[in-house]
């Protein structure tokens, strides 16, 4: 490769975040489908919209138009084509928390420039399945996947102290200890996770989001093991959640 030649790219990615750069520039964090996480200057952005208009709005499904450097850590913005974006439904406070919790994640979660079509693909069916009134499942479920997928899922059927068999029963967790327990085994500090609430996880675990939507998901439905998701993203990740906290 030739020092300093620049490396067109063009691809599906999740807008993340954006911060003031320089005068006019923008830095924008987002998600690719081929490269993971990138970060680049969209150029004057902050006073001409004709090159990206809406398409810089955080959850945002776009086409990315950029230009790589080796190099340079971050790349050059040419254009953002929208492909779906959050504003084109009804927004409230609730199914903005959500989306912020996605786009939170992957951008706490995912190292720079490590492609996970998985993650991005759940990312993506979480988004457009969040709707108003609507956002307790789909939070539900991008946290419990994003576990897995990242490995930090623990297993649920035994006593990771004692070893005794927990199937059919309440187990406990701990925010600051992996693994589940018992009850006589539970870690100060512990919280509950009730037996039929470890059944929607496995449930979680072998259906797929529209199929899990054809039910009723009011907020008390499973809410201890939406608190247990996030709490063991939370544990990896090594800090609380901002948009967790509004959806508490």
């Amino acid at each position: 490769m030739a020092e300093g030649r620049l490396i067109p790219h063009h691809g599906e990615a999740i807008v993340l975040r954006t911060w003031p750069f320089h005068e006019a520039d923008l830095l924008i964090s987002f998600f690719t489908r081929d490269q993971g996480r990138v970060k680049g200057v969209a150029r004057h952005a902050m006073k001409s919209r004709r090159r990206f208009g809406g398409a810089l709005e955080p959850a945002t499904h776009v086409r990315a138009h950029y230009t790589e450097r080796p190099r340079q850590e971050l790349v050059r913005l040419d254009n953002f084509e929208i492909l779906w974006s959050p504003l084109t439904a009804p927004i409230d406070y609730l199914r903005t928390a959500g989306l912020q919790l996605v786009v939170e994640v992957l951008e706490e979660a995912m190292p720079e420039l490590a492609p996970e079509d998985n993650i991005f693909r759940l990312a993506l069916a979480t988004l457009t399945a969040m709707e108003a009134g609507r956002v307790w499942l789909p939070v539900t479920y991008f946290c419990l996947w994003m576990n897995r997928l990242m490995g930090w899922m623990p297993e649920l059927g035994h006593c990771t102290v004692c070893g005794l068999d927990l199937r059919g029963q309440t187990v406990w967790w701990s925010p600051a200890g992996d693994g589940v327990t018992c009850h006589d085994d539970r870690r100060a500090g512990s919280r509950e996770l009730r037996a039929e609430s470890v059944v929607e996880s496995y449930r979680i675990a072998r259906s797929s989001l529209p199929q899990l939507a054809e039910e009723a998901w009011p907020e008390g439905r499973a809410s201890d093991l939406r608190a247990f998701a996030v709490g063991t993203l939370e544990r990896h990740l090594e800090r609380r959640l901002r948009s967790a906290v509004a959806l508490s």
